[in-house]
């Protein structure tokens, strides 16, 4: 069995989780796995001072998640008043269907429960309609909000049609 670690990420990681992410969201490896963004989207998903800036908000932590020394998945998680916002997350395209994406979502929601968080929340694309369901079966269910896509900040990608954001949300039972 291999080595499994879930942990905060350091700046140290930095050149690796970009790597992750973007390959994971946007071009042609992205296809590999069914997260991509690649039709919705050009440009890159993120780069490596928008990840330092994660990394030094001292409300918000970079969970990674290594099997046997090999960076797989990430997961960004910030607090926000008395929720924890969750975005970013991330699973290397060649280890999808494997369970690490929810593996890192219970990490998240245990964080959220140890903490005393009350909610998980989240921004989806609405178009994103297969990973909307997916959060669906975990119980996190779209708050009837929306916000707009930044449509002209190329940090986020280039959109190829119009897009939004569905705000979803979790609540999370105490310990």
């Amino acid at each position: 069995m291999n080595c499994v670690s879930i942990a905060p990420a350091t700046e140290a990681d930095i050149p690796a989780l970009n790597k992750l992410v973007n390959g994971a969201y946007r071009g042609e490896s992205s296809r590999k796995g069914w997260t991509t963004e690649a039709d919705l989207l050009d440009g890159i998903r993120t780069d490596e001072d928008s990840l330092r800036a994660m990394l030094q908000n001292p409300a918000a932590t970079i969970l990674k998640y290594e099997e046997a020394g090999r960076l797989l998945a990430c997961v960004y998680l910030e607090q926000k008043g008395d929720e924890l916002y969750l975005g970013m997350l991330t699973v290397a395209p060649e280890a999808q269907t494997g369970g690490i994406g929810r593996r890192l979502l219970t990490a998240a929601e245990d964080m959220a429960r140890e903490r005393r968080y009350r909610a998980v929340t989240m921004t989806v694309i609405t178009a994103r309609h297969e990973l909307i369901v997916w959060y669906q079966r975990r119980g996190y269910q779209p708050t009837g909000e929306t916000k707009p896509f930044p449509m002209d900040d190329p940090r986020f990608g280039i959109p190829k049609q119009p897009l939004e954001f569905f705000v979803m949300k979790k609540l999370i039972s105490p310990a």
